[in-house]
């Protein structure tokens, strides 16, 4: 029987679909043309620029700072949510399920649309602090999920062993729980990261004078500079995010063997 080449041509149809408008992206970044119209010649001027524009590397280094630091929050805090969402089976723990599976459901302008109020009814000034509180907010569910994920294969025979071996709760989650665990741990960092990093709608709620991240600067730049250096910005943009999923896809293998 012959086999149909409909999925493959359907296949081959929706990867044209999502990549060939980043191929086009990067192309652009090349192009001389201002407008990143009709391709005038191959230059290397808008990267030139690029690296010029201080206003842009300083918003890159406020999104930096809030995505590493919210990244490493939710690590921790994620990690030791989904331990007691594992360990432990109470009417508090379905509660503490809800809460933290809330925010991966909830459309993200509300959840800036009330981080936003309730700084404000604080009297708490829009900074760094509070981009940073904002963006763990929503981090911490994704963690959360990614190492409840690990934790559904974990082996708690391991850690009888070491407590009849003689070994106290801070050896036995230094030694042994957390190195088991470490794939999931760094995995769910990698996309909290990458979802800080690219976040816009809470950092437009949260953010104030001096604290402009990436993406806010982004799209202020579509209106008045020229679109060619904002494919250049995407195009390192993109790179740096591709390494990173490929780093996660790895300890997610890792994970799983």
């Amino acid at each position: 029987m012959k086999r149909s080449r409909f999925p493959l041509v359907v296949t081959v149809l929706v990867m044209l679909f999502f990549y060939l408008p980043v191929l086009v992206l990067v192309v652009n970044s090349f192009n001389r043309s201002r407008s990143s119209g009709p391709w005038t010649g191959f230059t290397l001027d808008w990267y030139v620029r690029l690296f010029g524009r201080r206003d842009i590397w300083e918003a890159f280094g406020n999104t930096l700072i809030i995505a590493v630091s919210a990244s490493a929050a939710s690590m921790l805090l994620g990690t030791l949510a989904a331990f007691a969402l594992h360990r432990y089976r109470t009417r508090l723990q379905d509660a503490h399920y809800t809460m933290v599976y809330t925010p991966l459901v909830v459309p993200e302008i509300l959840l800036g649309i009330s981080l936003l109020l309730l700084f404000v009814a604080l009297g708490v000034e829009r900074n760094l602090t509070v981009l940073f509180i904002g963006h763990t907010t929503f981090c911490i569910s994704y963690v959360t999920m990614v190492v409840l994920a690990r934790l559904q294969d974990f082996d708690f025979a391991m850690v009888e062993a070491a407590q009849d071996l003689g070994a106290g709760p801070w050896t036995i989650a230094r030694r042994v729980i957390i190195p088991l665990l470490a794939p999931g741990i760094f995995a769910g960092g990698l996309l909290a990261f990458t979802l800080s990093i690219d976040d816009y709608v809470i950092s437009f709620f949260l953010s104030g004078p001096g604290t402009t991240t990436l993406p806010i600067k982004i799209n202020a730049m579509i209106r008045r500079d020229a679109p060619a250096l904002i494919n250049a910005l995407s195009s390192i943009m993109l790179c740096v995010t591709f390494l990173l999923v490929g780093l996660s896809q790895k300890l997610n293998k890792e994970n799983r063997t």
